[in-house]
């Protein structure tokens, strides 16, 4: 994919990833749960379940999404570049 780069720690069952998102990367839709932190920049999620609900995410901010075909989700980057921590399933 283009425009994300990261890094993994973790095992079979959950990832903790550092992931630096620019304004290049391909979007698509995601089904994975996200606890995590932004650390710089500023992205919109687009929840495709939730009748295309928007939210603008800034550094310094939390993010919780579940998994799941319901809670799918799309990430478009406002700024040159997003950092974000986070953790997921694997499953």
């Amino acid at each position: 994919m283009v425009g994300i780069r990261f890094g993994v720690i973790g095992d079979n069952r959950k990832q903790l990833k550092v992931v630096e998102y620019s304004r290049e990367m391909e979007p698509h839709w995601c089904e994975k749960g996200h606890v995590g932190y932004v650390l710089e920049g500023r992205m919109e999620i687009t929840f495709g379940g939730k009748g295309g609900d928007k939210v603008i995410f800034n550094s310094g901010d939390g993010l919780c999404i579940p998994d799941g075909a319901e809670h799918r989700h799309m990430a478009k980057i406002l700024s040159e570049k997003a950092v974000v921590i986070m953790a997921e399933n694997t499953k």
